[in-house]
């Protein structure tokens, strides 16, 4: 029997890969592999031997990795990838090499869009690229391993020549995955300050059939097919993490599809099935603000949602227009205002840094999101990454000021790497943080934060939140003393 370790790869200190911008964000969010999680739970499901380690939620570095590897002798070694993080994720494979006879396999969003330049990068350190969605392409690498090329959706160098086999097709029954492997992990360790704590993420469907130029996930991974689980299915996975981590019961269940709310049948279904079990569970959803329902919102309310999460991006049609958002600045305003009726908390997600967008815009943007008196809010600088049309437009404008993939993060922290004619990225930069500054700093704001602590576990949430946001500040104002010191 194959053994076989999955790894959450070191990098920087409190790197987030599974998120859209992978990064250290402001706030310091980790979440979990969720994606490495599945592709575990697979190779379980084919009693193959495997671990699941998540380094940066233990804070390992390669010393670390190094040690594991000579401890379990894995016969393959699988390595999720990035944009920001590729270099140190070759590196990683590398140390494998180092210290064993282990086969390396690499996935996710970065090696998908460019398995020839990795597998050259890594000199022989790295032998299977899986491309795209990957949870049954690793187990066939593994079960398939002397006769690659009837696997589809992988690249890799045989003899040195470079062989890219035909695409994979997209998984359409969902139902059929086991659940995520969860009991390889730490649950305790994951943190998101505006997602009560603990909290567990759970993915309801795969794809997004919306066109935002910037979006990652349906560009490079998932497709533009919004292809569902059962709501029967979704609600068995969420009994069975009840089991497992009771203590989420105090938290909150986090829907990480795209767009929960693409399909409204599909939204209905579940929230029935959660009423007809009778589970008393906090969940909150990633949405779209042109779904104006308030039938559905009170549906939701009753089934235990808590929070949507809402992709408004910017206050400037125009600029909304050219990421091809396709929503209106007054429906934003009108789904803010129902959903707060519904007694939802509606909570705003903000890009700065689009195409189209100016010193002026920008502070338009942000004056839209004071206006809307959101109970919590996040501002992100734009970040084109490869495979998406972002990226594309960028390079074709000749607007990328990032020479090599590590430059896609300033000093670890997630931050704009394009300079636009008039817009500079330490403009956008600065942006983001005032505008962060300027809705958490508010005495009403904090007095209302505190006050509506639900549990002692939602107040270590909020002080930890609060303290990450801080010291982020602080690291980036000592960054900037260094480099731009006073000539007083």
């Amino acid at each position: 029997m194959a053994r076989v370790l999955v790894i959450n790869a070191p990098f920087i200190k409190d790197f987030c890969r599974t998120q859209r911008w992978p990064s250290r964000t402001r706030a310091r969010v980790l979440r979990p592999p969720e994606w490495l999680a599945y592709v575990t739970a697979v190779l379980e499901n084919k009693s193959i031997d495997v671990r699941l380690y998540d380094f940066p939620a233990n804070d390992w570095d390669k010393n670390k990795l190094g040690d594991i590897v000579r401890e379990k002798r894995p016969d393959f070694v699988v390595f999720d990838s990035t944009t920001p993080s590729i270099y140190s994720d070759i590196d990683c494979c590398g140390i494998v090499k180092r210290v064993s006879n282990a086969r390396t396999i690499m996935v996710g969003p970065h090696v998908s869009v460019f398995p020839y330049e990795t597998l050259q990068l890594a000199e022989g350190s790295l032998d299977v690229v899986c491309i795209g969605e990957y949870d049954y392409t690793v187990y066939d690498v593994i079960n398939n391993w002397r006769d690659l090329r009837k696997i589809k959706g992988i690249a890799y160098f045989d003899n040195g020549k470079f062989y890219k086999t035909e695409p994979r097709e997209f998984i359409e029954d969902l139902d059929n995955l086991p659940f995520p492997a969860w009991k390889h992990l730490n649950l305790w360790r994951y943190y998101a300050g505006m997602r009560l704590y603990p909290f567990m993420n759970i993915i309801g469907g795969r794809g997004c059939p919306f066109r935002c130029t910037f979006c990652l996930w349906p560009q490079v991974m998932h497709g533009h097919k919004y292809r569902l689980r059962s709501a029967k299915n979704i609600v068995d996975e969420i009994e069975y993490d009840i089991k497992l981590f009771p203590p989420v019961k105090r938290g909150e269940i986090f829907f990480e599809d795209d767009t929960f709310t693409a399909n409204k049948e599909h939204v209905y279904s579940i929230c029935e099935e959660i009423l007809r079990r009778n589970l008393k569970i906090t969940w909150s959803v990633n949405a779209r603000v042109d779904l104006i329902d308030m039938e559905l919102f009170r549906l939701m309310k009753r089934a235990g949602c808590r929070a949507l999460w809402l992709g408004i991006e910017s206050g400037v049609q125009e600029v909304l227009a050219n990421m091809k958002k396709g929503i209106k600045i007054d429906q934003i305003r009108h789904f803010v205002e129902l959903s707060k009726k519904a007694g939802l908390h509606p909570h705003g997600c903000f890009v700065l840094g689009m195409p189209g967008e100016t010193k002026e815009t920008m502070q338009k943007t942000i004056d839209f999101a004071m206006e809307l008196k959101l109970p919590s809010l996040q501002f992100s600088a734009a970040v084109p990454y490869p495979g998406t049309e972002y990226f594309k437009y960028c390079e074709e404008q000749n607007l990328l000021r990032a020479k090599q993939w590590s430059d896609w993060l300033e000093d670890g922290e997630q931050s704009s790497v394009v300079d636009y004619p008039g817009l500079s990225r330490g403009e956008i930069n600065r942006a983001v943080d005032f505008a962060l500054k300027k809705h958490y700093f508010r005495p009403t704001y904090m007095i209302n934060f505190l006050l509506r602590t639900r549990s002692i576990y939602d107040l270590y949430r909020k002080l930890k939140g609060f303290k990450n946001f801080v010291s982020y500040l602080y690291f980036k104002k000592r960054v900037q003393t260094e480099r731009y010191p006073s000539n007083k």
